[in-house]
């Protein structure tokens, strides 16, 4: 999410959750709170101690399904949670590493009995738990890696035996002979595909960037050498509601975006100008200037691209009916999908089915009544039945989108990428869309995910977002979870989790409230990293892990042993005298210029941001103290970039605070001072120990202007910004091509057709 300075938990809480005084733990609420992992006492970003309010503590014990208005509510909640560790009991997954003894809940009491183990490949075994009543009781290692069933004292339930790490970007660029990569990232909306006229029929992308254009970008990047193509989040957002652009708020983590289909892709480009032709003169006109703007109209862009889908589906459906290769297809991929792709689409075609007739709250099911509360009410059953069409219509877009994700993928391994594309796992979903309609058993409802107050928001941060439930991931196996590691490790070669501190624990935040009333809630971090390491050697992906933030205290090993690669951002590797050498950057984490969230290297040094947080009111000291900060900070870098021989001469001059336009008006000599800072940037980074360097396509076009300013959503135009050139003309000028030369170069890989 909002992207914050690396900072380590304060040193006087130790622990996740601090222990409460001894008149604190005669307290009912308390006590049931910290059973359910709720951090009652922490210490916040200025080494403060803090007390969460009871009338927190209450909404969130509420929200996780632990009823706690009395006293007698309280007792009556820790006896429930005293059951689920009852004699007896054991959940319906555990886990394991291969090769090591799996220890079995203490409580379970399966001292010496024997077991049988049903491996996933077939193959059984007969074991004996260990006998030592002082210790948990352990199973034997066992080998092989995956999802076995263990059979015990009359319980079967799924032993998920995990590999001791994830694989890696090592192991990904070691199948290529090759110890360091770098990556381009690209946000899939902005990538432009622009060719309009072509004999009387009109082509292009109508205003927003697709697969299509993304599996053009892939072989171009690899002709540099690149290892992976890092893209925005691509999740489901809500068809009837096409203004919703935040990538990073969808409905749904299960599914794909249908904004972002290429209409060309689907029937070919004669089948897409055909159905703009159908659509008249009107049609036509919207398409170009949508296609024109250098800001993405997500409502009205949005709007003109599912009409063309509409009417490619319409075609689809009379014309291509007679095609039995894309029919099967097509049942193969509901079929594989089943119940959780129909009840999205369904939310869908509910949601458009309202939308159409102007009724408020159309995309959030809470809206809906109780006709509308879960998918298998017998009024949406019934309406599933009466918009037959409109279902198929959403759930040929979910297919639709997968093919075309999966060719970006296979045309960036073809072109040589050792990893692909890495997708973008978002921290959550929005509580009214259609994950949490159809997985309500383990959403957290009533609770959003933020951030507590700190020096750089401090309010604190409302994302919006709701979370899985703790409580209810162990109590259904993680089944919700599972779902949705697979169908995003499933869109390429990579996943990069937001906020993945989450794993540990979660600032959540009762809905309604501001984000200083929430409270930290301890997730399973050892289960979810072992699925996250099963997951991903299964689908033989890498793992990155965006720990930007305040960092509890030993995460960063825990990470670092998991093999989930961590993310070090150049304006925060600093030291007291500077910036922080290359070579002592981390090994295990990637390195990047930049992040969506942060200042392009062309505006940091410019000032852009500086210009755009004081339009907006951010600056909490006035633009000339944030200026003159920013000065001392330019001359740290450019020492530090002399240094170590990525630049020489005097400091450049930096060019004006540069906001949206200004570029065309700037000193052409400040622009060239500043693509000299952009250039020895790059190469900064590039000179890191890391596996991966990362860089964004902005900074190797040198833009000023980021995608998205946190926080805000007008007047800066977050998540709208299209890139200046056509795809296959982006790396055309002379700055960019020496640039991708250079780390090739540098960072290895073959040079092709360059």
């Amino acid at each position: 999410m909002n992207a914050a300075l690396r900072q380590p938990a304060a040193s006087a809480a130790p622990e996740l959750i601090a222990p409460v005084n001894s008149s604190s733990s005669e307290n009912d609420l308390y006590r049931l709170a910290e059973r359910a992992g709720i951090a009652v006492h922490w210490i916040d970003a200025y080494d403060q101690p803090q007390v969460v309010a009871d009338e927190a503590l209450q909404a969130i014990l509420e929200a996780l399904g632990l009823p706690c208005a009395t006293a007698s509510d309280c007792r009556d909640s820790l006896a429930q949670l005293d059951r689920e560790h009852a004699v007896g009991y054991l959940p319906p997954l555990l886990t394991g590493v291969q090769h090591q003894p799996v220890t079995l809940p203490a409580h379970s009491r399966l001292h010496g009995l024997s077991c049988r183990v049903e491996l996933d490949n077939g193959a059984r075994l007969t074991l004996l738990i260990s006998s030592d009543l002082n210790a948990p009781p352990t199973l034997p290692p066992i080998d092989v890696p995956g999802y076995h069933r263990l059979l015990v004292a009359g319980h079967i339930l799924t032993l998920a035996i995990a590999p001791p790490r994830c694989y890696t970007i090592a192991d990904a660029l070691a199948e290529q002979g090759r110890e360091r990569g770098w990556a381009l990232a690209a946000q899939v909306y902005g990538l432009r595909s622009d060719s309009l006229k072509e004999a009387r029929k009109v082509y292009g992308d109508g205003g927003i960037g697709h697969f299509g254009a993304l599996a053009e970008l892939a072989p171009l990047a690899a002709r540099y050498g690149a290892a992976a193509l890092a893209m925005s989040p691509v999740h489901a957002m809500f068809a009837a509601d096409p203004g919703r652009s935040s990538p990073y708020s969808p409905s749904s983590r299960l599914f794909l975006n249908p904004f972002l289909i290429d209409p060309a892709g689907i029937l070919g480009a004669d089948a897409q100008a055909q159905v703009l032709a159908e659509g008249g003169s009107e049609m036509i006109a919207a398409h170009e200037r949508l296609q024109q703007s250098n800001l993405i109209d997500w409502a009205r862009a949005g709007a003109h691209r599912m009409t063309l889908l509409r009417r490619l589906h319409a075609l689809f459906r009379t014309e291509h009916a007679g095609d039995a290769t894309q029919q099967a297809a097509f049942a193969a991929f509901q079929l594989e999908g089943g119940a959780a792709l129909r009840a999205h689409a369904l939310f869908e075609a509910y949601s458009h089915h309202l939308s159409s007739q102007g009724v408020t709250g159309c995309c959030d099911w809470r809206q809906w009544g109780e006709a509308g509360r879960h998918p298998d009410t017998p009024e949406m059953q019934a309406f599933a039945v009466e918009h037959a069409g409109e279902i198929d219509f959403h759930l040929l877009l979910q297919w639709q989108a997968a093919r075309q994700l999966a060719e970006a993928q296979h045309s960036a391994r073809v072109a040589g990428m050792a990893i692909g594309l890495i997708a973008d796992l978002a921290v959550g979903a929005d509580n009214g869309g259609s994950q949490a309609w159809s997985h309500q058993d383990e959403i957290a409802a009533g609770l959003t995910v933020g951030a507590p107050p700190d020096r750089l928001a401090p309010q604190g941060q409302n994302w919006g977002l709701g979370a899985f439930s703790p409580l209810a991931l162990r109590r259904t196996g993680y089944r919700a979870y599972l779902s949705m590691l697979r169908a995003t490790f499933a869109q390429g070669g990579g996943v990069r989790i937001d906020h993945v501190l989450g794993l540990n624990r979660l600032w959540l935040v009762p809905q309604g409230r501001e984000a200083d009333a929430g409270a930290y809630v301890s997730f399973p971090q050892q289960d979810m990293l072992r699925l996250i390491a099963l997951e991903s050697w299964r689908y033989r992906t890498i793992v990155i892990g965006e720990d930007l933030g305040t960092v509890p205290p030993g995460f960063d090993t825990v990470l670092d042993e998991a093999g989930v690669s961590g993310i070090r951002v150049l304006w925060f590797q600093r030291e007291k005298t500077g910036f922080l050498p290359p070579s002592d950057w981390s090994r295990q984490a990637i390195a990047v210029t930049t992040t969506h969230d942060l200042p392009t290297v062309a505006g940091w040094w410019s000032g852009a941001d500086l210009a755009w947080r004081e339009r907006l009111g951010q600056l909490e000291d006035g633009l000339p103290a944030a200026r003159e900060q920013r000065r001392e900070e330019r001359s740290q870098l450019w020492q530090g970039l002399v240094q170590q021989g990525c630049a020489s001469g005097p400091l450049p001059e930096a060019a004006p605070a540069l906001k949206e336009g200004d570029e065309e008006s700037a000193s052409p000599v400040a622009l060239d001072d500043c693509a000299m800072v952009v250039d020895a940037a790059l190469d900064y980074v590039a000179a890191t120990p890391a596996s991966l360097a990362v860089v964004p396509v902005e900074d190797i076009l040198g833009l000023t202007q980021q995608p998205n300013l946190p926080g805000m959503t007008e007047p800066h135009p977050n998540w709208r910004r299209r890139l200046p050139e056509d795809t296959p003309q982006l790396f055309s000028a002379y700055a960019a091509k020496a640039r991708l030369e250079r780390l090739r170069r540098v960072r290895g890989g073959t040079a092709k057709e360059i």
